[in-house]
């Protein structure tokens, strides 16, 4: 959506939008789902959606704490440590009335592991997964897997008759450009039904009457209508006009503008989210520079003297108002394997980059391309700017491509870019789940999101060793070890950690879920 149909916007808020009521929640942020498809996308606005319609065995309350969702309770069997057995929730029915049972859970296990599934490395350790009876699954791993659980939590189950008789048994090939069924449709056990759907325009969702947990949850909001709002100056006149009431992705800039208003509220948490940028370094010759026949981002030089042309602290003070904390590695604090000491080691020296430059053989710089998205992350497309003249400081000479989000991610997916930005929530709190997709070097199922080129043969294998290592002193070992290779190597250049506002009217009550990934039946309506 482009910036210039902000009048449109507000046009269709206005007109789509029924009196406001205590039931009613218009929620907006700055960007859409990609797809409904549960398994097409891993992505976290995506989820976000998903999660009202869609359910895991397993989710993480507001807090990052598990809960029980469609499994009740879960543990590794008694007699196979290869084996954990989930004790399934009983009476529980799909959107269309349909009894969900434990043939469901094995078709989507079966499903999220297919080639053009974005969430088959969080389940690469799964040789098989069976049915006991209705109500209880098995799932089989390659080796001991002790978190197993914590991969769980946005892989969501899909009503097996109704995929098949949509003809959408196949994950959507989201970077292909294919569109299915259950790109617009969906049918979960979830809290909310679809009512209606206009992709990057408006998604309109109705409270499950039927739903298994609606005397456990509040529950209060009856609809949801979601509105994407790519620009941000249209975002806050939203909130501002009482149009909507929950606004993620607050712009920095307008925080306490919002909050001194009567009636609204701005509330901020530290978000499990780091923003970076990827360099392709295993490339022998790149497109996006103007050096023939070679690759300046191979020479860990040139990536470091990039790292340390980036002063974040001048991007925090000025381009995230404060709103941000630097960082020195890809990992959130939140994630077992962060330490302060690797967090700190990206530093600022102009003339110390222009000098490894020099070494390098690029005393004269070089120029390159940045595909930058302009609808996904906190000030995204500010971030890129204010990259591109840093690294013209040490004769980088940057041409930026900005473009929304649906159109990003395929360049990184497709290796189609030599130099972007990504940002990466890591849902299980466990830096294996950053390994198998930023640094395992990229096959058909692992390393899917590592658009680097890198790939290393000794490191992949400790990486997937992790997922069935009992021995968590010696994983954590390895865990640290592997992190010493990505610093040193230089793989990503990290930014910053991403600080998380939520604008909302005081009549809605909730708190702000580090994971960006609000829970509409947690809220409450005053």
């Amino acid at each position: 959506m482009k910036p210039t149909s902000a009048l449109t916007l507000v046009a269709v808020l206005m007109a789509t939008a029924a009196p406001l009521s205590a039931e009613t929640l218009r929620w907006a942020r700055s960007g859409d789902a990609l797809t409904l498809d549960p398994h097409a996308q891993n992505e976290g606005p995506t989820h976000t959606i998903r999660h009202q319609m869609y359910e895991p065995l397993i989710i993480r309350d507001m807090t990052g704490a598990f809960e029980p969702a469609l499994a009740t309770d879960w543990a590794p069997s008694a007699d196979d440590p290869n084996v954990w057995v989930f004790n399934l929730r009983e009476g529980v029915t799909f959107h269309d009335g349909a009894a969900f049972t434990a043939e469901d859970v094995v078709f989507s296990f079966d499903r999220a592991l297919q080639p053009n599934s974005d969430m088959k490395e969080l389940i690469g350790s799964i040789t098989e997964v069976r049915a006991v009876d209705d109500f209880t699954v098995e799932i089989v791993t390659d080796g001991p897997n002790p978190i197993l659980p914590s991969n769980l939590t946005n892989l969501f189950m899909m009503d097996k008759d109704w995929t098949e008789a949509n003809n959408t048994v196949a994950v959507q090939d989201f970077e292909g450009g294919e569109i299915t069924f259950a790109t617009t449709n969906a049918n979960g056990t979830g809290p909310y039904v679809l009512q209606s759907r206009e992709p990057d325009v408006k998604t309109v969702m109705v409270r499950n009457e039927n739903y298994w947990g609606i005397d456990q949850f509040p529950m209060e909001v009856t609809e949801i209508v979601y509105t994407p709002i790519q620009n941000a100056a249209t975002r806050v006149a939203a909130m501002l006009s009482g149009e909507i009431d929950f606004l993620q992705d607050m712009p920095v800039q307008d925080l306490e503008r919002v909050n001194a208003v009567d009636g609204l509220v701005v509330k901020q948490a530290p978000q499990n989210r780091v923003i970076f940028f990827g360099m392709n370094q295993g490339a022998d010759d790149i497109e996006a520079d103007n050096v023939d026949g070679a690759n300046p981002l191979a020479d860990v030089r040139v990536r470091r003297a990039m790292s340390m042309a980036i002063n974040r602290d001048a991007i925090r003070q000025v381009v995230m108002r404060g709103q941000s904390e630097p960082a020195g590695m890809i990992a959130p604090p939140f994630v077992n394997g962060w330490t302060a000491e690797m967090d700190a080691e990206s530093s600022t020296d102009v003339e110390g980059a222009k000098a490894l430059l020099a070494e390098a053989g690029y005393a004269d710089g070089f120029s390159i391309r940045l595909d930058c998205p302009n609808d996904r992350y906190i000030n995204d497309e500010g971030i890129c700017q204010a990259a591109v003249g840093m690294l013209g400081q040490i004769g980088v000479t940057v041409n930026l491509d900005a473009k929304p989000k649906a159109q990003h991610f395929p360049l990184i997916a497709d290796g189609k870019t030599d130099f972007y930005m990504l940002g990466w929530g890591v849902p299980t709190y466990d830096s294996e789940y950053i390994f198998n997709f930023l640094v395992h070097g990229r096959e058909s199922d692992i390393g899917t999101w590592n658009g680097t080129g890198y790939d290393n043969d000794e490191l992949d294998a400790m990486i997937a060793s992790l997922a069935s290592n009992t021995d968590l002193e010696a994983r954590n070992a390895d865990i640290a070890s592997i992190w010493r290779v990505v610093q040193d190597e230089q793989l990503y250049i990290p930014i910053h950690h991403q600080v998380l506002n939520w604008g909302m009217s005081e009549s809605v009550g909730i708190e702000v879920d580090p994971e960006d990934q609000p829970k509409i039946k947690y809220f409450t309506m005053n």
